[in-house]
């Protein structure tokens, strides 16, 4: 489309153009608190943390942490053997356990979604796959909205993507949003996580900013990080997203998931990212289902401690 202007007016139509852009994204932001300070972001997370983290060490809560695992294998050496391989070990947990709660999904490369989509037989959990040139989101938006309806089409169920990190931070939100957009559409009628790889982002105010762009184009969760990079997840991080969370459900009475991912491998990492989400939100994104743990190392540890003994099922 031509920006020429035949009106013989001296403005800039142009310039106008990607103004109103930018103040677009601009409202936006201040509809929310963007005061934050990274020290006291943190002093505030390890208060809450102190304070409150002790009365979720119970059976009840390590159960509701296993329904919020999202099961997850992303190795370069992931193959057709070893994912299938994975998704029978949950199948037979399933069967050996039918007292316990199903995982909320397992999450794979999108090559890999038709042999999870063929082989899982615990009825409710999902199947995610990582699309859109994971992890880095360094690749041509044709790229990225063809990977995604192709994994929709061998059965994934859930998409996560990850934001253009180096377009928000060079301040070009237009391009994140519409790149949110084209891959929600793709996804159809599948849940939209988008992966503000907080690492990267650095700032209690960035984190937000990036938070509020993906919610206003349509995520239907955010989620920390790839678990690519250093730092991963982090409680700061966690907190500011769900205040942001906390601060649009406020404002237009709809709920969106948060999602933890990346470097999660403890029971107690786990409590403290269910205590933010449990104090800043409430029980009912728990109910929900709308707090989801990325992670490959905690469910272990989580059915040993509800369990008793050691467990190595996956």
């Amino acid at each position: 489309m031509s920006n020429h202007c035949d009106c013989h007016c001296d403005h800039d139509h142009e310039a106008q153009h990607g103004h109103n852009h930018i103040n677009r994204y601009e409202e936006a932001f201040a509809l929310f608190d963007l005061h934050l300070h990274d020290e006291n972001v943190t002093a505030a997370v390890r208060r809450l943390i102190d304070e409150k983290s002790a009365q979720y060490r119970t059976d009840e809560v390590k159960r509701q942490l296993l329904a919020a695992i999202e099961l997850t294998t992303l190795r370069v050496t992931d193959s057709q053997e070893s994912v299938l391989a994975f998704t029978e070990r949950v199948n037979r947990f399933a069967d050996a356990h039918p007292d316990l709660p199903h995982f909320a999904t397992l999450c794979v490369y999108p090559n890999f979604a038709h042999i999870v989509s063929e082989s899982l037989e615990v009825e409710g959990v999902e199947v995610a796959c990582v699309s859109g040139g994971f992890p880095s989101s360094q690749t041509f938006i044709e790229v990225k909205t063809t990977e995604t309806a192709l994994a929709v089409h061998d059965g994934a169920t859930e998409i996560d993507m990850v934001l253009n990190v180096g377009a928000f931070l060079s301040g070009d939100y237009e391009t994140c949003a519409d790149e949110i957009e084209e891959i929600k559409a793709a996804a159809r009628e599948c849940p939209l996580k988008v992966i503000l790889e907080t690492g990267a982002l650095q700032t209690a105010v960035n984190i937000k900013k990036a938070s509020i762009l993906s919610i206003y184009a349509g995520a239907d969760f955010i989620k920390t990080s790839t678990g690519k990079i250093e730092p991963a997840a982090t409680p700061e991080a966690a907190l500011v997203m769900c205040q942001t969370l906390k601060e649009y459900y406020e404002q237009t009475g709809t709920r969106i998931g948060f999602k933890a991912a990346g470097g999660i491998s403890t029971v107690d990492d786990a409590i403290a990212y269910y205590t933010i989400v449990r104090e800043v939100l409430g029980e009912e994104w728990i109910k929900q289902g709308l707090f989801r743990i990325g992670t490959s190392r905690l469910a272990n540890l989580l059915v040993s401690d509800i369990l008793g003994e050691e467990t190595k099922a996956f």
